[in-house]
């Protein structure tokens, strides 16, 4: 049965009638159509553009695909209609196309340099096998890769870079043949800079980012997932690891600090920017309420975070909005939330592949 939503459609703002058939979205009229939602404000379907629900909590991967969807479900119950699994140790492509699953974006398993990533999630390579091992991974996935920048290393007592740069740079080149968008976890300061230099495609928590590098991100068009929640832990890593490494607890707790303005001044240059809250592991899921709120708290304007929650990261992962022959993926609140960004943790009602979730 066609379902039929009336209220104020963002971004454009203004009281529009929006007729859902099967999986698209249709503004002309259909007769006999189920009226779901009347009223409130309307927004296509919430974007997490980094999370992991190939990664259970607690840091395990998962065991198989009925953990999958429970993750998922736990998203797609907030409002967050379209996941960017930014790396998963299990592979799910049988979930893409499943009626109650969010869309997915997917990458395959993180490629690392051996016992620098956290253990039984990535592939760990040394420096001659990264390139095809990025490809591989690559195919594994749906369009995206993931590739370890930095982590720490113990021989220096601090975070230092994954591989060496032309290493690094013949990642993003094998991801790219491959067919792929490469992602970039980075931390430091000159991983990041490596890694944009080569022309990743989106750096993952960037907290390292100079101004320099932040001009030649909005001059390209790399995009930004701050995840500050996740950043928000960095006190605790650090706190952690300062008895054996001091110097990195120092860096951890300086980059987090510093990091608010990094986000700020991103967004000021005009560098594409998304809303990730890196769920997986020590972070649950459901929270993209809370990193949208962490983003404006940094300086972003409501109506910029919003769009880089919703419309504008849908349309960067390829998941139409809201217009004629559009996905049918919407979430309505009661109150207009560019007045109020808290309204987002309450929608009122979720529409996910034209089926009704609540």
């Amino acid at each position: 049965m066609a379902l039929h939503v009336r209220g104020v459609v963002l971004p454009e703002g203004d009281v529009r009638d929006l007729w859902l058939v099967g999986d698209r979205v249709t503004l002309e009229p259909v007769s006999g159509a189920e009226t779901v939602s009347d009223g409130g404000y309307v927004l296509p379907g919430l974007v997490d553009a980094h999370c992991h629900i190939g990664i259970a909590p607690g840091g395990r991967p998962i065991t198989g695909l009925d953990e999958a969807r429970e993750l998922a479900a736990t998203d797609r119950d907030t409002g967050v209609l379209a996941l960017r699994d930014a790396g998963s140790p299990y592979p799910y492509p049988e979930l893409d196309d499943e009626p109650g699953m969010p869309r997915l974006a997917r990458a395959g398993r993180h490629v690392a340099a051996p016992k620098r990533y956290l253990r039984e999630v990535g592939v760990e390579v040394d420096g001659a096998d990264v390139a095809p091992v990025v490809a591989a991974q690559a195919r594994a996935g749906n369009g995206w890769v993931k590739v370890v920048g930095d982590w720490l290393d113990r021989s220096v007592g601090d975070l230092a870079p994954s591989w060496d740069a032309a290493t690094m740079a013949a990642a993003v080149r094998a991801a790219h043949e491959a067919g792929a968008r490469a992602a970039v976890h980075t931390f430091s300061e000159e991983a990041v800079a490596v890694m944009v230099r080569a022309g990743v495609d989106s750096v993952e928590h960037g907290t390292g980012l100079s101004v320099d590098l932040i001009d030649e991100m909005a001059r390209h068009g790399t995009a930004l997932v701050p995840t500050m929640i996740n950043i928000r832990t960095f006190g605790g890593i650090a706190e952690r690891a300062r008895a054996k490494f001091p110097g990195y607890a120092d860096h951890m707790v300086a980059l987090s600090d510093r990091f608010p303005g990094v986000v700020r001044a991103a967004h000021e240059a005009g560098v594409p920017i998304y809303v990730g809250t890196d769920a997986g592991g020590g972070i649950r899921h459901g929270l993209v309420a809370e990193e949208i709120l962490l983003l404006h708290e940094a300086g972003i304007p409501a109506g910029d975070v919003l769009a880089a929650a919703s419309w504008r990261a849908r349309d960067w992962l390829g998941f139409p909005g809201l217009v004629e022959g559009g996905l049918a993926d919407l979430v309505v609140y009661p109150e207009d939330p560019r007045a109020d960004l808290a309204v987002v943790r309450h929608p009122s009602r979720i529409v996910l592949r034209g089926r009704v979730v609540r």
